[in-house]
C-alpha cells in the first residue's frame, strides 16, 4: 500500500508504481490543474517532481467524475460542558457561502451576516456568531464539508476547514486517477486511509517508541465527506417577515425548566415548537402569506437582581447558616425572589429591569425589523406573570391618551371584616399637597381658578389641562388625586369595616422604606414608581401564574367584572392542573354561587388524551345511573322538585379578556394521572416544551385565521 503524506504547508504525494504510459500527457495536465488548485488553496504546497514521470495509472475503465464537495456551515454550542456542533439551516448556510464566494479569503474588511430570524450575527473574517438581544459567549463557526465519529459518539463532529481542504485534495486525488487504500497522513501525526468513496477512516498515531497510554483513544474514526452522508437534522429556515413578537419574562431563580436551563434555552425550545405548529396547522395561511412568523424573545431580570449592583447574595450569603448548604443555596436563588417582589426597594429594582429590558429588546428588534407593523405580546411564566400583571395594571393611558376612568371602590372588595380609620378630616390643604410633591409652582394657576382640595377631586384631566398645567405635573397631580378619592371613599363604604390594623401595618412599614398602597389592584400592592412601556400590548399569558395568590393576600377579594387593563386587550391564564404554584382568576371575577370550571386546552394533535376520556366517558354513565335512580325516586316520593336552576351558560366573564374565558388548563398526560403528587414540580416547568401551550399562544395571537388540523 503506497503512502500519501500532507502537511499544512509542503504536503508530499508518494509516487505509485508505474503500469503504462499512453495517458502521461492527460496526467500531466491534471497534475498541472491540480498543482495550481493545491497552491491557491494552501499557498505553497509543492508536489514532487517525480509526479511529472507517472505512467499510465488509469485503466481503461470509464472512472466517475469528480464533484466538489459542497460545504455547510456550522457553530458550536455547549451542551452539559461538552462542544456540539449545530448545523445553519440551508438558508443562513447559503447566505453565508454566498458572502464568503463574494469577499474571499483577501478580503480585509469584516462581513457581518444575519442568521437565526436575524437574532444572531456571524461575522465572516473573525468566524464568530454572535448574539443581539442577549448576553452570550461568541461561539465558533466552521464552513465544514469534511466530518469525523469515534466509535462511542453519536453525531459527527466536523474537522477544521484546514483539515477538510487536505482531506478533499486527497479525495479529489483518489477520485480523478482511480486510486484507492492510499494512506495519508495529516499535520496531527494520525492516518487516513481511503479505502473506497463509502469507507475512509482515520486511525490514530502510532507511538513505537513508547506504549499506548489507556486514556489514549485507540479505535479508529470514521470519515464521512459532505453534510449529505451524515445522519443531521437541519433546522426549518425562518420566514424574514415577523408579523408577531413575543417578550418572555422568567419566574423565580435562574433556572425555567427541569434540565436546568435557562430563559434563553427554554424560549428557544418555545420557538422551535411554535414555528413547527405554524407548519402543521397553518399551512394553509401560510403558504397564502395571510401568517408569516411569531418571534419569541427572553427577558432576564434574575441576572441584574442577584447581581453586582444590588449586592444582595452577599448580604443574604453572611446570614445564612452552613448547615444543608445546598438546599439553602437553591432557597436563596429561587425561593428568596418571592420575598425580593414584597420589598419596596428590590421590587422597583425587578419592575425597573423588566420595563426597561422589554423597552430594550422591542427597539432593537424595530432597528433590525423596520418594516415591522405586527403586535406585540407578553408571557411570563410564575413570578414573571405576576410582575407584568402589576406592569400592565399601572400603565396610565389607553391607546388614544385618555386615562383609564375605572371606579375604585367597584374594582377592590375587601373582606368584611375591614375598617380603616383614615383620618381623612384632617387631610392636607392643597398647598401641602402640591409642596409635597414639588408642584408649588403651579399653585397659583389652580388659585386663580378657584380650585381647593375639594374642588381638585372633582377635576378631570382634560379640566387640568385646559388651565394650562403640562403634561407631566398633570399627571402628577391625577395620580394624587386618585389616591386622595379611595382613601376619602374608605370611611363611608360599608365593604372597607374592620380594616384598622392594615393602615397600622401601612405606618409600621413606612418607617422602613416599605410603602403599601391602595390602588387599583388591591390593598397591599407595594408603591413604586412603574414605568411605562414603549407599545400597547396585544395579549398577557400568564403560564402557571400565582396571580390569584398575591391578589387576595394583598386583601382583593373580587375584581369588577368591568375591569380591564389600561393599554391591553386580552389576558389568558394558563396552567396544568398539578402545577402548585398557578391559581385560577375567573373565581374571583364570576359571582360566588357560580363554579364555572377551567377551558379545556385541546391537544394539539386535535383530540382530548384518551385516559381522560374513558374517565369522562365512565363519569358520565355513573352520572346518568344516578340521574335515572333519582327521577325514580322523586316520581314515587311525589315531593315537589325545586326550581330548576338557570342554565349557566356563561359566555361574558369580565372585561379582562374582553368577555371571553380567562382559565385555560391543560391536559395531562396518562404518567401524570398515576401520581399528581410526584409530576408536581414538573408540571410548573412544562409550559416550556408544551406543544399545546404553544398553540393555544398561535391560536390566540392569530384570532379568526381558520386553523387546519394536524390530523385531517
Amino acid at each position: 500500500m503506497s503512502t500519501i503524506s500532507l502537511e499544512m504547508k509542503c504536503p508530499q504525494l508518494s509516487k505509485p508504481e508505474a503500469t503504462a504510459a499512453r495517458n502521461q500527457n492527460s496526467i500531466d495536465l491534471y497534475i498541472d490543474q491540480i498543482s495550481l488548485h493545491s497552491t491557491e488553496k494552501h499557498g505553497n504546497i509543492i508536489f514532487a517532481d517525480h509526479w511529472r514521470g507517472i505512467p499510465d495509472v488509469l485503466s481503461m475503465n470509464v472512472v466517475e467524475p469528480y464533484e466538489p464537495v459542497q460545504h455547510h456551515w456550522f457553530y458550536n454550542q455547549q451542551v452539559d460542558s461538552k462542544d456540539s456542533w449545530q448545523p445553519f439551516s440551508r438558508e443562513d448556510s447559503q447566505r453565508l457561502e454566498d458572502a464568503y464566494s463574494r469577499v474571499g479569503k483577501c478580503e480585509k474588511d469584516e462581513v457581518v451576516v444575519a442568521t437565526d430570524g436575524r437574532r444572531y450575527d456571524v461575522r465572516l473574517r473573525e468566524r464568530k456568531r454572535y448574539s443581539v438581544y442577549w448576553e452570550q459567549k461568541p461561539a465558533e463557526v466552521k464552513r465544514c464539508s469534511w466530518f469525523h465519529k469515534d466509535s462511542k459518539d453519536m453525531t459527527y463532529t466536523p474537522y477544521s476547514e484546514e483539515l477538510s481542504d487536505i482531506l478533499e485534495d486527497a479525495y479529489m486525488i483518489a477520485v480523478t486517477l482511480d486510486e484507492w487504500k492510499q494512506n495519508l497522513e495529516l499535520p496531527t501525526g494520525e492516518t487516513v486511509i481511503l479505502h473506497n468513496p463509502k469507507l475512509m477512516m482515520q486511525y490514530p498515531s502510532s507511538c513505537k517508541d513508547f506504549p499506548a497510554s489507556t486514556n489514549e483513544r485507540t479505535q479508529p474514526r470514521t470519515l464521512k465527506r459532505g453534510i449529505e452522508n451524515i445522519p443531521v437534522e437541519i433546522p426549518e429556515g425562518e420566514c424574514k417577515i415577523v408579523d408577531h413578537l413575543v417578550f418572555m419574562v422568567h419566574g423565580i431563580g435562574p433556572a425555567c425548566d427541569i434540565r436546568f436551563r435557562g430563559i434563553v434555552q427554554c424560549v428557544n425550545e418555545f420557538r422551535i415548537a411554535s414555528n413547527s405548529l405554524i407548519k402543521s396547522h397553518f399551512r394553509q395561511s401560510e403558504d397564502l402569506c395571510i401568517i408569516r412568523r411569531v418571534d419569541y424573545l427572553p427577558v432576564n431580570w434574575h441576572k441584574v437582581l442577584h447581581g453586582e449592583s444590588t449586592g444582595v447574595d452577599k448580604d443574604i450569603e453572611r446570614i445564612t447558616l452552613p448547615s444543608i448548604s445546598r438546599l439553602r443555596q437553591f432557597s436563596n436563588d429561587t425561593v428568596l425572589d418571592l420575598f425580593f417582589y414584597n420589598s419596596a426597594t428590590y421590587c422597583q429594582t425587578m419592575v425597573d429591569t423588566v420595563a426597561s429590558e422589554i423597552n430594550r429588546l422591542h427597539s432593537l428588534f424595530l432597528q433590525r425589523h423596520p418594516h415591522f407593523t405586527g403586535h406585540v405580546s407578553l408571557v411570563g411564566h410564575g413570578l414573571g406573570s405576576l410582575i407584568l400583571f402589576d406592569l400592565l395594571t399601572n400603565q396610565e393611558t389607553d391607546a388614544d391618551g385618555k386615562p383609564h376612568e375605572v371606579c375604585s371602590s367597584a374594582i377592590i372588595i375587601l373582606h368584611e371584616d375591614a375598617h380603616v380609620d383614615t383620618g381623612c378630616s384632617s387631610y392636607e390643604s392643597l398647598e401641602e399637597v402640591l409642596k409635597g410633591h414639588g408642584l408649588e409652582e403651579h399653585l397659583s394657576v389652580l388659585h386663580s381658578e378657584q380650585v381647593d382640595m375639594e374642588s381638585l377631586m372633582l377635576c378631570s384631566e382634560k379640566d387640568l389641562k385646559d388651565v394650562g398645567i403640562p403634561l407631566g405635573p398633570r399627571k402628577k397631580i391625577m395620580n394624587c388625586v386618585k389616591k386622595w378619592k379611595v382613601i376619602m371613599e374608605i370611611p363611608y363604604s360599608p365593604l372597607f369595616k374592620g380594616a384598622q390594623w392594615f393602615m397600622a401595618e401601612v405606618e409600621r412599614f413606612a418607617m422602613y422604606a416599605v410603602d403599601y398602597q391602595h390602588s387599583y389592584v388591591g390593598i397591599g400592592q407595594v408603591s413604586i414608581d412603574y414605568p411605562q412601556l414603549a407599545f400597547h400590548p396585544q395579549a398577557l399569558f400568564a403560564m402557571g401564574s400565582p396571580i390569584g395568590m398575591f391578589l387576595t393576600v394583598r386583601g382583593l377579594k373580587r375584581i369588577d367584572s368591568n375591569y380591564s387593563f389600561p393599554t391591553c386587550k386580552s389576558f389568558y391564564n394558563i396552567f396544568h392542573p398539578f402545577d402548585p404554584v398557578a391559581y385560577r382568576i375567573e373565581p374571583m371575577i364570576l359571582p360566588q354561587d357560580v363554579d364555572l370550571p377551567p377551558m379545556l386546552i385541546p391537544h394539539h394533535k386535535g383530540r382530548k388524551r384518551m385516559h381522560l376520556e374513558l374517565k369522562e366517558g365512565l363519569t358520565r354513565v355513573s352520572s346518568d345511573l344516578l340521574g335515572s335512580l333519582r327521577m325514580v325516586w322523586q316520581s314515587i316520593s311525589q315531593v315537589p322538585s325545586p326550581a330548576l336552576q338557570k342554565e349557566r351558560n356563561f359566555t361574558k366573564v369580565g372585561m379582562l379578556n374582553r368577555g371571553r374565558r380567562i382559565d385555560f388548563v391543560l391536559q395531562e398526560t396518562p404518567i401524570e394521572s398515576f401520581n399528581e403528587y410526584l409530576f408536581a414540580i414538573q408540571s410548573h416547568l412544562c409550559y416550556w416544551e408544551s406543544e399545546d401551550t404553544a398553540l393555544l399562544v398561535l391560536r390566540e395571537i392569530y384570532g379568526n385565521i381558520p386553523m387546519r388540523n394536524a390530523l385531517s
